[in-house]
């Protein structure tokens, strides 16, 4: 059991929107989607994750606000986890040209493909859209750095990353059915993959949820916690099964994630929580007693701490599209 898989397990990816981009010097597009196109593409996504993958060629990335650039090659996937505005090109100084005016419809039975630039040296991206609960996602989102590059390389794991972002780009022009299924297990896999890539590139001394992740203490806590979010655990308990003591674990807890056992496993009760008031139909009681809750009106307690609103009327509001996630 790990933790990593533990909240994959539950992202509950929607769909991924995979096309193919080729460019030749001098370029520069802003690559992020915005808000009405991210409905019109995604109408059920809150949040959406960018991925691109170059295949040929060198590209720079920036995010707006950033001074240093990010240089990229052929097998380097870039990764915007928290979908941020951001501008790829061969100059990232450039004027950047909006992507969705480029964007053109496959041609027999192709991807989706943009073709710009000023005929220079030439760079190919396939790139991916993928949606996500965004509360569900937290602890994955706010541990990533804005803008991550993640060397591939050119073996055989770089070989299957391709043709897969090549085939979901096929498909989703395809519209065949099953589709939509199809390009959510691929989006997840590819994230799953670039994810474990991250981790693999952190330094010893790196903080955050990933970093707890490897602690064998913090990561088997954080494992249990995901796994079983609606038992009574306690502080004693959990440090048993982690093999130290409470305040070994409450210690490793600090200094990794910046908060204490029970509040990360309150605020993951509330997300799975959200998650389940805002998609199922299941009976608030049912999903307080799912969730770890003796009663009710302690679930209701919590759940307006944390969203504002009691569950019931959250709800609904969400239903009739009335508040934010």
């Amino acid at each position: 059991m790990d933790a990593l898989s533990e909240v994959l397990k539950v992202l509950r990816l929607e769909t991924g929107i995979f096309l193919e981009g080729r460019f030749t010097a001098p370029w520069c597009i802003d690559s992020a989607p915005g808000h009405e196109d991210v409905r019109s593409i995604l109408p059920d996504a809150e949040h959406v994750a960018i991925f691109h993958l170059l295949v040929e060629g060198r590209a720079r990335a920036r995010l707006p606000g950033d001074r240093k650039a990010v240089d990229f090659g052929p097998g380097d996937l870039l990764l915007v986890p928290r979908g941020e505005a951001h501008v790829l090109g061969s100059d990232v100084q450039l004027a950047p040209v909006r992507a969705e005016l480029l964007v053109e419809p496959g041609t027999g039975g192709g991807p989706a493909r943009i073709d710009y630039g000023g005929g220079g040296e030439r760079a190919r991206f396939l790139c991916g859209y993928l949606a996500c609960d965004r509360r569900l996602c937290a602890p994955l989102l706010t541990a990533l750095p804005r803008l991550v590059r993640i060397p591939v390389g050119d073996g055989p794991a770089a070989r299957w990353l391709i043709s897969s972002f090549e085939f979901g780009a096929l498909e989703g022009s395809a519209g065949g059915p099953g589709r939509e299924t199809l390009l959510a297990r691929l989006a997840e896999l590819l994230f799953v993959e670039a994810v474990r890539r991250y981790v693999e590139t952190l330094p010893e001394d790196q903080g955050g949820w990933f970093a707890g992740l490897r602690d064998p203490a913090v990561g088997r806590a954080l494992a249990l916690l995901h796994a079983r979010p609606g038992h009574a655990w306690t502080v004693d308990e959990l440090a048993r099964e982690s093999a130290v003591s409470r305040s070994t674990l409450a210690e490793r807890f600090a200094r990794f994630l910046g908060e204490s056992p029970m509040h990360y496993l309150l605020r993951w009760r509330m997300s799975l929580a959200g998650q389940a008031l805002r998609t199922g139909r299941e009976p608030v009681a049912r999903v307080a007693e799912r969730l770890g809750y003796e009663s009710e009106a302690a679930f209701n307690r919590a759940f307006k701490r944390e969203y504002g609103s009691p569950p019931a009327a959250w709800r609904r509001a969400q239903q009739a599209g009335g508040l934010p996630p």
